[in-house]
């Protein structure tokens, strides 16, 4: 049995690793920042949208937001679970579904910061229609026929795009989340090699109830090499044996459109292929790193909306002779939400910059920006309720009723709790960054850590690992720092980029102590590996923060201001960083693990006793579908028909 579990684990790490970029072929800050090297020239100065695009941007921001507030009542939507379709139809019209859809082929044409902009806008408003902008752009098909489509490909889809088509992205099974090893989708040629006949099934595909065109992953073999491997394809719904076969509801997000989709032998051309064979998970990764840019912008508009309800509520409401934004259990919730509201701010708007420029390479970046801004956001919504009290868990619905200002605070929390999970997991994210953040000590000591390799390979590996190791340890002791990459920067700011650029050689030392300690076994290692992960992001925070402080200062804003806040957040990340460096030798890790084990063991079952004990029926995976015709009602058009089976009967709505 454990053989077993092993092989699955190989073919599931070859898999991922296959998938990886492999090289680093274009500069990351904060990929350097693992190995002890500092370098802010890539990142500074820090700025943001001017000339013609900020015209168009905030012209569109402006329009739409005048829209919305007239027109989408958004606790309505979430009390029905429906956008109405004249609401998505005029949004279309605007051109809300086109934003970064290439300006040749009649979208807008945004970049990534003009993106995460409108994106601000609308999660502000409601989170439910913030996920099909973001499912369509974001992963769905313009992003990757962006990047990786041909110029057919382009010239047959974007014009749909531009015309309304919406389009969704369908990766996750019921049984395979983040490996894709597992995956049971798969793809055949037809004999003569010109079409390709999908069948499976795909969970939680956003916008998949709706789609006209999705991005389909399926296992797949390359005919000229007989390996197999992952390909994408593009899919025109509807299709003959594609089927919507479950419309899912969820703990928030109530008007999203997310689907179990299943597939019965879909036919779908050989130039629909997206990328090329056995390339669909690099292609799936490359455009992450992009596509979940989406959720720290929807954090930043989160994040603000509830600095200014904490805000509002702490200087009317009074408590024990003063308003409760003076005593100072609030006060620290205020300051903690203030300052993380700045640096995900920073975060999200730095790392969108970068993605806009295209000569760096941002997967970490990315990875952090979105890692971060979903923790600390989740927490700033918790305080943010905690503030309001009763008035915080209470609807809006019915503080409006009761004559109060129906502020949506418990919406926000349902509709934006899902953003730690979606487009990989916190515990996902810190996986992926640990591998990239190692990826430079695998090249140069991975021999020492193979435990496949003989001694003396090893002996030989350690031979060539020592010649880079040797000075390159030494020099990671050096106290020196030169500020040439942040010489331009106010002079207030250089201590914080000196305190990231010590301190990152710290982690780096860290690091190599680590791997010395635990071999091979530091893979498993994955709270050490949470641990390395958090210090670097943090100390990638700190530098966005100094980035976008410096350019605040720069455009005339306060200076007393802005450095009161840059103060205060770095004494929030400081002590995150000293803890977990504390923690990566004193944690008690292996007494928790110790007791998950006796949990998983049942030996803890008396510990469950007093409580009723439901018979819930059903599986506790379920890839078995039954097919039929289920409740779902298109939004893609005016005729609210279904789109099932290549019919266009009419379905029953489930509001």
């Amino acid at each position: 049995m454990s053989s077993q579990k092993t092989t699955d684990a190989d073919v599931s790490r070859q898999v991922a690793e296959e998938s990886r970029e492999l090289d680093w072929k274009k500069p990351s800050f904060s990929g350097q920042l693992f190995m002890g090297y500092f370098d802010a020239s890539g990142i500074l100065p820090y700025d943001e949208l001017k000339g013609h695009e900020k015209k168009e941007v905030e012209a569109f921001c402006d329009k739409l937001e005048e829209y919305l507030l007239k027109n989408y009542d958004a606790d309505e939507i979430d009390r029905k679970g429906k956008i109405p379709d004249k609401i998505i139809n005029d949004l279309k019209k605007m051109g809300l579904f086109n934003l970064k859809l290439p300006k040749e082929y009649g979208g807008l044409g945004f970049s990534q910061q003009g993106f995460a902009r409108v994106a601000e806008v609308v999660t502000s408003h409601c989170g439910s229609l913030s996920a099909w902008v973001s499912a369509h752009q974001s992963i769905g098909v313009p992003q990757p026929l962006k990047h990786f489509g041909t110029k057919e490909q382009k010239d047959k889809y974007f014009p749909k795009l531009v015309n309304g088509e919406i389009s969704a992205f369908a990766l996750t099974e019921p049984t395979v989340g983040s490996d894709p090893a597992r995956m049971k989708t798969y793809a055949e040629p037809s004999e003569d090699g010109k079409h390709y006949y999908i069948t499976g099934e795909k969970l939680w595909c956003t916008n998949g109830s709706v789609a006209d065109l999705l991005v389909v992953m399926a296992g797949t073999t390359d005919p000229s090499t007989g390996k197999k491997g992952i390909t994408a394809f593009i899919v025109e719904v509807p299709s003959d044996g594609l089927e919507v076969a479950h419309r899912c509801d969820f703990m928030g997000l109530k008007a999203i459109e997310n689907a179990l989709i299943t597939f019965d032998k879909v036919k779908v051309p050989r130039e629909n292929i997206l990328g090329g064979i056995n390339k669909g998970l690099k292609l799936a990764l490359e455009t992450l790193n992009t596509g979940r840019l989406t959720v720290p912008a929807s954090m930043t508009a989160a994040s603000k909306v509830a600095l200014r309800i904490v805000r509002e509520w702490s200087k009317e409401r009074a408590q024990w002779g003063q308003t409760i934004g003076k005593h100072e259990a609030v006060s620290a919730k205020i300051s903690y939400i203030a300052a993380h509201t700045f640096a995900i701010d920073a975060m999200t708007y730095l790392t969108s910059r970068l993605a806009d420029q295209e000569n760096v390479d941002i997967r970490i970046e990315a990875a952090m920006a979105k890692m971060f801004t979903t923790e600390h956001g989740w927490t700033i919504l918790d305080h943010m309720v905690q503030v309001r009290g009763g008035r915080g868990y209470e609807t809006a619905e019915s503080l409006k009723a009761r004559g109060e200002k129906p502020i949506p605070a418990e919406r926000m929390v349902r509709d934006l709790r899902i953003n730690r999970i979606l487009e990989g997991s916190t515990e996902i994210m810190h996986l992926f960054l640990a591998r990239e953040a190692l990826d430079t000590h695998l090249k140069k000591g991975g021999d020492l850590l193979n435990p496949k390799l003989d001694l003396g390979q090893k002996i030989i590996g350690a031979m060539k690992a020592g010649a880079f190791y040797v000075p390159w340890y030494l020099t990671r002791y050096s106290p020196f720092v030169t500020n040439k990459s942040f010489s331009e920067e106010p002079a207030a700011l250089h201590p914080y980029y000196r305190y990231v650029a010590r301190v990152s050689r710290k982690l780096a030392r860290t690091i190599f102590h680590k791997m010395g300690r635990h071999m091979a076994a530091l893979e498993y290692k994955q709270r050490t590996l949470a641990r390395i992960v958090d210090i670097g992001t943090d100390l990638f925070s700190i530098t966005a923060c100094a980035a976008k402080a410096g350019y605040m200062i720069r455009e005339g804003h306060s200076k007393v201001e802005v450095m009161n806040l840059m103060n205060a957040y770095f004494t929030f990340a400081k002590t995150r960083i000293d803890r977990n460096f504390d923690e990566l030798w004193k944690a008690y890790d292996k007494e928790q693990k110790m007791l998950t084990k006796d949990v998983l063991d049942d030996r803890l079952l008396w510990l469950e006793k007093g409580i009723i004990n439901p018979k819930w029926e059903g599986e506790v995976v379920n890839d078995k579908v039954t097919r039929g015709v289920i409740s779902v009602k298109s939004q893609a058009g005016s005729d609210g028909e279904a789109k099932q089976n290549g019919s266009t009967e009419k379905a029953e709505t489930n509001e």
